[in-house]
């Protein structure tokens, strides 16, 4: 898509059909003067408008925030709401939980200037993908003052790290980078797991949930999100899971698999009728 540079205050700002593009935005400073950045995309007309924070997978260890989630970026483009694709910081440079403390200040940074991105502070979601995801449904479900949120979508997430850990009998060299542990399970480190797990923290208070994932995931495994709907169901919270048959880890496979391109409408179309009720 063709792009007009049209202005320059802070970061780079694209006007493209439907609204205007902003890169490289500053939303936090943190230990050691690091700038955290992101990417806005604020519709036109007057808004307010409902609003999603993308959050990018890489096994905590990779990417950014133009990395891995490009596929979400054109339905939302076309939804109607403002969005936002965040950087945060990665490991082993860092360690549980400064990813998901970089989220919450995203999300607080979000609330905070919300009338120059025209959002409805009502009605802000958070989507991620793969480890992006994990840390989406953390802060979901366990939020800091301020952090709250609406709504979910969470694309092929683990979820239960006790139960992944002890089907690889191991923490895996990405998880073990995140935690600063040895690979090995001990006692100390199952503990360790459930106090990361999103599953932990699902109450009846949690905000609804839309779990994506496909039946070929061998990175994730699909039970990972039977088990989180299912937890979610026996509080008495809400969450729906969109079952992709013959999917595998990531969104750039599914593309090659036109039967399940149908999960970018479907998950636009749920947001909709979250927000609207």
């Amino acid at each position: 898509m063709h792009r007009l540079v049209c202005s320059f205050v802070l970061a780079a700002s694209c006007c493209l059909a439907g609204g205007v593009f902003k890169e490289n935005i500053e939303f936090a400073t943190v230990d050691g003067g690091e700038i955290l950045l992101l990417d806005a995309w604020v519709p036109d007309g007057p808004g307010p408008f409902p609003a999603v924070i993308v959050v990018h997978g890489g096994g905590f260890i990779n990417g950014d925030k133009q990395t891995y989630v490009k596929p979400l970026f054109e339905p939302l483009r076309n939804s109607g709401f403002a969005w936002f694709t965040i950087n945060y910081r990665l490991a082993p440079k860092v360690h549980f939980p400064v990813p998901q403390q970089d989220l919450g200040r995203a999300i607080k940074w979000v609330k905070a200037n919300a009338k120059q991105y025209k959002v409805d502070v009502a009605k802000i979601a958070l989507m991620g993908e793969s480890a992006g995801a994990s840390i989406v449904n953390y802060v979901a479900v366990h939020p800091g003052p301020g952090e709250e949120v609406s709504a979910v979508v969470s694309l092929y997430s683990v979820n239960d790290w006790t139960q992944r850990s002890k089907q690889r009998d191991g923490l895996g060299a990405n998880l073990s980078k995140l935690l600063g542990l040895p690979p090995e399970l001990t006692s100390s480190t199952l503990e360790k797991l459930k106090e990361i797990s999103p599953i932990t923290y699902v109450s009846k208070n949690s905000p609804p949930f839309y779990l994506i994932h496909g039946t070929r995931d061998v990175q994730v495994p699909y039970d990972q999100s039977v088990l989180m709907c299912e937890e979610f169901h026996a509080v008495g919270a809400k969450c729906e899971l969109l079952t992709l048959p013959g999917g595998g880890h990531g969104m750039a496979g599914w593309e090659k698999i036109p039967g399940i391109l149908h999960y970018k409408e479907k998950m636009i179309q749920w947001l909709k009728q979250v927000w609207n009720k």
